[in-house]
């Protein structure tokens, strides 16, 4: 029996493995952060490097690398496999003829292919990514290929990006391709043999399933991967008979220079593309080599932001300080004094004591103010549980869409905590009697999804339209529909009949009069005071809004997520403390519908940040271009401040709640 447990013990922890590595969540990423397991290549040893789509900071329309009439690898184009958020976020990674070995310098210009003529509609589309500074993405071992150029303020400056445009334009108005590239692949030798992680996924019976190649400290890893693009123009004789990866001699490549162009775009003549390629040595090691890409200047901007954050948090709570320790004990100690003889004077009395019967009255539109909460604490939930785990690394650069796919995966199992919380709230607005609830806990499936998948749908049909690789494939559609249906839904519905079973509900401190107060007139309306208190939670999350949304439109990499984990839990205490000070004040005027007010008084920070979206498009992203883009920045700016209307809001009501719930215990009634 032991003898026939062993192979199944084997196969259940190799598959086990496998299914980790996948996930890229094996042991390996806790020591390599932000990273995954190295691949080792012996000198001689083949490289190919990928291409991704072409994007542009002024559209965002990605297309297909393959639409322009690029080279194709000799066996054909083929697909890699990629993830949901790679799929969701617009890659279409592929094969690329760009082919070499590890340690082995190109001694001449390697000769890829020359294209057919080019079509006069081939021409107008080259000609058109051109104008809309579309770039080529290519990517080696998950690296993407890097380009420095010299900063035309400051020449001593290298700028930084990832990726080289497909061409330019002249001075002179002519159009010319980048068709030769110098490309300098970063190695480093391992040189103390195995390293931890080896050696950790190299035990038992996982040994039989990684080779570890280039063991004994013989392997060299990519740590980095660059290029310098040209146009050069080909000598025909030169290129005449040549196939793919023979080398040749080339004077203009030789002397590759990209203020220098030679290949220009023109109607029925061929494009002639080639490549050169060097390796050299670094001194950076593998689990450091994404700090060129992940660094983010402005350090001292976040601290900033953070600091401004916690002087709004300490302010706000000095507010709060004052209401609880002063205002109120003062009210209770005049209500106590006032004791039997408060009845005769009951018209000269004023304050928040006096809606103790009406503190507790059940809102207007209840079922909607009970579904916003319920999605905004699910919303809440996804964004703090990714931004702890992208904080501690395990959503590495190097699984190119695991944000997006640990997001969408959150998003859909915390239906439950939507459910529950929808339930909930409904039962205590309600005194307990859950009638209803199956309504609330449906509504609380299809409102805010169904809002975010229209907007979803009809943005994708527009990229559709247009080719990109952008839209969603059909397939992906359907199963993203089938993951709303079968998995939201039912944990949605799940959660909301557990907060109906649930015994016992929270038992008010005060009854509710059966005639409703009537509330005095106010000399301003407190609407005003809401839509003023949202600029302290905007102040508090301005500064890194910034960095975010350069991140999601301008293709800058984000990856401070230390710092956003603490700006989102200060953003949580302000909304918080500006909720519980905007209801005091509504409750001492004896206004008691606080319910809405309190949770737009945090909420607000919507507007603000609608706002700020329209400033950013106006001031930083004026190179946008097209209708499509246009409505894409739109369509998704109005889904990001609904999501955080509903996440901030429902952390303003449970805070409200939590205050009124406290003062009316202390209040003694008749």
């Amino acid at each position: 029996m032991a003898a026939m447990a062993s192979p199944t013990t084997s196969t259940i922890l190799s598959t086990l493995l496998l299914f980790l590595m996948h996930l890229n969540t094996s042991p390996a990423t806790a020591f390599y952060l932000p990273g995954s397991y190295p691949h080792r290549y012996l000198p001689g040893e083949a490289l190919a490097a990928k291409v991704n789509s072409l994007t542009s900071p002024s559209s965002k329309l990605p297309f297909p690398y393959y639409s322009l009439p690029f080279c194709a690898p000799q066996g054909g184009v083929s697909r890699a496999a990629e993830s949901l958020g790679e799929l969701l976020l617009g890659d279409r990674i592929e094969t690329s003829p760009y082919r070499f070995s590890m340690l082995e310098n190109s001694s001449a210009a390697l000769f890829l292919c020359r294209t057919d003529p080019v079509s006069p509609a081939a021409a107008d589309l080259i000609k058109s990514r051109i104008d809309d500074a579309y770039h080529v993405n290519l990517l080696l071992d998950t690296l993407p290929v890097v380009r420095y150029v010299n900063n035309p303020i400051a020449p001593e400056v290298l700028l930084r990006s990832t990726g080289f445009p497909v061409g330019v334009r002249a001075d002179d108005g002519e159009y010319y391709v980048y068709n030769h590239l110098r490309l300098t692949v970063l190695v480093n030798k391992q040189k103390n043999g195995t390293t931890r992680v080896e050696a950790l996924m190299a035990t038992a019976d996982a040994s039989e399933l990684i080779s570890l190649s280039g063991g004994g400290g013989g392997g060299y890893t990519v740590v980095g991967f660059e290029v310098v693009p040209c146009s050069v123009e080909h000598d025909e004789a030169a290129i005449g008979d040549k196939k793919m990866y023979d080398g040749f001699s080339s004077k203009a490549a030789a002397g590759c220079d990209p203020s220098v162009v030679g290949m220009r775009v023109q109607v029925n003549r061929p494009l002639a593309f080639s490549y050169e390629v060097a390796f050299v040595e670094s001194a950076v090691e593998w689990p450091s080599r994404w700090d060129a890409y992940l660094e983010m200047g402005g350090a001292q901007v976040h601290w900033f932001s953070i600091l401004n954050s916690i002087v709004v948090v300490a302010f706000l709570a000095a507010i709060v300080l004052v209401i609880l320790l002063r205002t109120v004990r003062r009210d209770l100690a005049q209500y106590e004094e006032l004791g039997s003889e408060a009845a005769p004077h009951a018209d000269d009395m004023a304050g928040w004591k006096l809606v103790a019967g009406d503190a507790f009255r059940e809102p207007s539109h209840p079922v909607l103010l009970c579904v916003m909460v319920g999605d905004g604490v699910r919303i809440l939930g996804m964004g703090m549980v990714t931004i702890l785990f992208a904080a501690l690394g395990f959503m590495s650069p190097a699984s190119r869409g695991a944000l997006v796919s640990g997001m969408l995966c959150l998003y859909l199992v915390l239906g439950l905590a939507a459910g529950y919380t929808s339930v909930r709230l409904w039962k205590t607005v309600r005194h307990g009697d859950s009638a209803g609830w199956k309504a609330v806990a449906w509504r609380a499936s299809f409102v805010f999804p169904g809002v975010g998948f229209s907007v979803f749908t009809a943005l994708n049909c527009v990229l559709w339209h247009n080719g990109s690789t952008g839209a969603v494939p059909f397939a992906l559609f359907v199963v993203l529909i089938l993951l709303w249906f079968f998995v939201s839904v039912p944990l949605t519905l799940a959660g909301g009949l557990l907060a109906s079973r649930v015994r016992g509900h929270v038992e008010y401190p005060v009854k509710t009069n059966k005639i409703a107060r009537q509330v005095p007139a106010a000399q301003c309306s407190p609407w005003v005071f809401v839509a003023v208190a949202g600029t302290l939670p905007f102040g508090t999350l301005f500064i890194e809004l910034f960095f975010i949304m350069s991140s999601l439109w301008l293709g800058r990499v984000y990856y401070v997520f230390g710092f956003l984990l603490v700006v989102l839990g200060l953003l949580v205490a302000v909304c918080a403390e500006v909720s519980v000070v905007l209801t005091y004040m509504g409750l001492c005027v004896e206004d008691w519908r606080w319910w809405w007010r309190s949770f737009f008084a945090s909420g607000s920070v919507a507007a603000y940040i609608l706002g700020y979206a329209v400033y950013y498009l106006v001031f930083d992203l004026h190179s946008l271009s097209g209708p499509v883009s246009a409505a894409l920045y739109v369509g998704y700016s109005l889904l990001m401040a609904l999501a955080v209307m509903l996440a901030t809001g429902a952390v303003g009501l449970a805070a409200s709640f939590c205050f009124v719930y406290c003062l009316f215990s202390t209040v003694k009634l008749d």
